[in-house]
């Protein structure tokens, strides 16, 4: 009776430790969605969703929209990421696309390419657009 109520914790309590990844090599077309961390060092082509944190390796290349807790990207992204905590950029990262993060970190030989929108500002911006919009109608 309690050795099933045991194992049911233990499965549980491990979904939120497991690393997806896909290996160098691999080409995945389709977007993944997952409630655990992520590493890619492979080819995706299309978008990824994780309450984790999202690892690019130096191999990797994401072509597909990003919206993910924390991030270190060494590989390639080309499209919008939307990070909640922090963006780490390392020196072998290419990025090519927006960024809307709270933290960014970006090591020197990284590139990037698009508009960033850190922190604050995010909703400073938002409250702006809203109150031009009723100034334009009013």
């Amino acid at each position: 009776m309690f050795s099933n109520n045991n194992n049911n914790m233990k499965n549980s309590n491990n979904t939120s430790s497991v690393v997806n990844m896909i290996g160098n090599g691999t080409v995945i077309t389709g977007d993944i969605k997952s409630k655990s961390d992520i590493r890619i060092d492979g080819i995706l082509k299309g978008s990824v969703k994780t309450e984790g944190k999202l690892v690019v390796g130096s191999t990797g290349v994401v072509e597909g929209d990003v919206d993910c807790v924390s991030a270190d990207v060494s590989g390639e992204i080309k499209a919008k990421i939307t990070v909640s905590q922090l963006l780490s950029l390392k020196s072998t990262s290419k990025l090519n696309g927006d960024i809307i993060t709270n933290k960014l970190s970006i090591e020197p030989g990284a590139t990037f390419s698009g508009s960033c929108s850190m922190g604050a500002v995010i909703k400073d911006i938002k409250h702006a657009e809203k109150q031009d919009k009723q100034e334009k109608t009013a």
